[in-house]
C-alpha cells in the first residue's frame, strides 16, 4: 500500500491566509463514453486529518471507494461533482469540457473559494483571455477568480486531492451502472465506459451509441485527440469489483429512457456539513 496523503501542503497554503481551498479533481478523461467528471473538495483551516484509508481514487478497490464516500462527505465541508457529456466533448474537446465540468462543479459550492489546489501539471480550469475573433464555444457556468496552483501527482500526495478524486469517481461510476440499463450491449457496469476488450468489442459490433464521444478515433489504437495517458485507461480490475453491489443504483430497475446522463447536468452529488446538520 502507497503512503497516505496528508494535509501539509493544503495547511501550508491556509496558514499564508487562503480562507476556503478547494481541491480538485478529474476523471473520465480517457474514457470512451460517458461523461467527464470533476470533483471539489471545499476546505478551511477548521478541517481535521482525512479519513484513515483515503487514496488515489485509481489505488482503491470499488468496495474501498464506497465505504469512504460517507466518512468523506461527514469530513469535508462541502464538496461537489460537476459533468460534461460526450456531446460537449466532441462539440469544443476534452480540455473545455473539463473546465466546463470543473465550472459546475465550483457553482454549487456554499462558499466561493480564494484558492484552488488543481492536480495535474496544467490549468485546464481557468479560463484563459479572450483572443481576437476567436469564440471560446462555451459558456461561463462560474467566474473563477481564485488562484489556481496546480501540483503533479496531488490524488497521491494531498488528501483533500485525494477525495475529490473518490467522490468524483463514485459519482461517475454510478451514472455509468445507471447509464449501462439504457445501452446494455457494451458493459458499461463493468468497465465504466473505458476501453476495456469487451467495451471494445462491443463497438466492432454494435457501433457508437449518443453517449460515445464520437469525435474521437473509437475504432483505432488512440482513444481519443488528445492521447490520454495510460492512468485515464481501464484499469483491469477485477469485473466483480467494479460493480458496487452496495449502491443505490439497482439493475433491476431500468428505465426506457436514459436518466442522469450528465448531459449539460450542473451535478450529480454535493453538499456540506452545514447542510446536512439542516436536514
Amino acid at each position: 500500500m502507497s503512503r497516505a496523503p496528508s494535509l501539509r501542503v493544503e495547511r501550508e497554503l491556509l496558514r499564508s491566509g487562503v480562507r476556503w481551498l478547494a481541491a480538485v479533481d478529474e476523471v473520465g478523461r480517457g474514457s470512451l463514453a460517458g461523461p467527464v467528471s470533476v470533483g471539489v473538495v471545499l476546505i478551511d483551516a477548521t478541517v481535521r486529518t482525512a479519513p484513515t484509508g483515503l487514496r488515489d481514487s485509481k489505488l482503491l478497490t470499488a468496495q474501498a471507494r464506497r465505504a469512504l464516500v460517507p466518512r468523506l462527505r461527514r469530513w469535508a465541508p462541502a464538496w461537489a461533482v460537476g459533468h460534461a457529456g460526450a456531446d460537449e466533448i466532441d462539440r469544443v474537446g476534452i480540455l473545455r469540457a473539463l473546465r466546463t465540468a470543473g465550472e459546475r462543479a465550483l457553482a454549487q459550492l456554499p462558499h466561493r473559494p480564494d484558492h484552488v489546489l488543481l492536480d495535474g501539471s496544467y490549468d485546464w480550469l481557468s479560463r484563459p483571455p479572450p483572443a481576437l475573433f476567436e469564440l471560446d464555444g462555451t459558456v461561463s457556468a462560474y467566474d473563477l477568480d481564485a488562484v489556481v496552483t496546480t501540483r503533479v501527482k496531488a490524488d497521491l500526495t494531498c488528501a483533500s486531492v485525494a477525495a475529490a478524486s473518490v467522490l468524483a469517481k463514485t459519482t461517475r461510476d454510478d451514472m455509468m451502472v445507471e447509464l449501462a440499463c439504457v445501452h446494455p450491449v457494451y458493459g458499461w457496469e463493468v468497465n465504466k465506459g473505458y476501453a476495456s476488450p469487451e467495451h471494445r468489442a462491443a463497438l466492432d459490433r454494435h457501433g457508437t451509441c449518443e453517449l460515445h464521444r464520437r469525435s474521437w478515433n473509437l475504432f483505432g489504437p488512440q482513444d481519443g485527440p488528445d492521447q490520454p495517458g495510460p492512468d485515464d485507461k481501464w484499469d483491469g480490475e477485477d469485473p466483480l469489483d467494479e460493480i458496487d453491489l452496495g449502491s443505490a443504483v439497482d439493475l433491476t430497475r431500468c428505465q426506457d429512457e436514459a436518466v442522469g446522463t450528465g448531459q449539460g447536468s450542473a451535478m450529480v452529488g454535493g453538499g456540506s456539513r452545514h447542510e446536512r446538520r439542516g436536514s
